[in-house]
């Protein structure tokens, strides 16, 4: 689209929290009627100025998330001379101070450093991966959280998104005429979380599925059978004692809320 205009994204670090709030303005207008550019790395107020009158054309449009003081402050100096520009930073950083009384660190790509909450976090991806679709179910007794539920009751993309968050997740799927691993029966039932979902809206993602892959699987979309695998589902997560949890037409975010709410309710397992 020749006629698309840029969005500027300037920062004295890598410019991912300012590229991330331009997507989410310009995906607010008519599609591909943007597009981003990051200005990132700029370490003093000479390239700042340069950068931006050599990319200040018909349409002068900056989204800056500069930490340095004087980075900012030319900057501001820059939208008074006449550049678009809106600060993402700057105010956020300025109402902490001033309601604390806390002092800034100034660090820029104070974000991304590398700490334990990092870590933790790639331990917890790499545990979900591993205690996937009831893999390793010896495994099950070091989660903090276990989800069971049928097929296509979105146990996988919960897991990885609260294992995201630093959450170490299994799932166990349950299908019909298989026994699930005795290991789960062994567990806190206040960490195993039940995923259902309606017939109908089960039904429809996987006829889509089966769609996909271009075979049918006997049983697995019909609504009788469905609805027979929903209630031995229940049966097992009444047996259990867990927390159902539904899913249908909720995003994966709000599913995951639902999850962190409870278990941060009590105190968290493992801790």
């Amino acid at each position: 689209m020749p006629n698309r205009i840029s969005i500027h994204v300037v920062s004295d670090s890598l410019g991912e929290t300012g590229e991330m709030v331009a997507r989410a303005a310009a995906a607010q207008f008519a599609d591909d009627a943007f597009r981003i550019e990051r200005l990132t790395k700029i370490a003093t107020p000479e390239q700042l100025r340069e950068e931006v009158r050599s990319h200040c054309g018909r349409h002068c449009i900056f989204f800056y998330t500069l930490v340095d003081i004087d980075l900012r402050r030319a900057m501001e100096e820059l939208c008074e001379e006449g550049v678009n520009g809106v600060d993402l930073l700057g105010p956020a950083v300025s109402l902490i101070e001033r309601v604390t009384g806390l002092q800034a660190t100034g660090e820029a790509g104070a974000i991304r450093r590398t700490d334990a909450e990092y870590f933790d976090r790639i331990e917890a991806m790499e545990f979900a991966v591993k205690h996937d679709d009831g893999r390793n179910p010896e495994g099950l007794a070091e989660a903090d959280i276990v989800l069971i539920g049928v097929s296509r009751t979105s146990k996988t993309p919960l897991s990885m998104y609260l294992a995201f968050k630093g959450w170490r997740v299994a799932n166990v799927p349950l299908a019909p005429g298989v026994t699930p691993p005795r290991e789960l029966f062994e567990l806190d039932p206040r960490k195993v979380f039940g995923l259902v979902t309606s017939v109908d809206v089960l039904l429809e993602i996987r006829r889509e599925r089966m769609r996909e892959i271009g075979t049918m699987v006997p049983g697995y979309a019909e609504r009788e059978a469905v609805e027979r695998e929903l209630e031995e589902a229940r049966a097992l997560m009444r047996r259990i004692g867990c927390l159902v949890v539904h899913t249908d037409n909720r995003a994966v975010e709000e599913a995951a809320q639902e999850i962190i709410r409870q278990i941060e309710g009590g105190q968290r397992v493992g801790d």
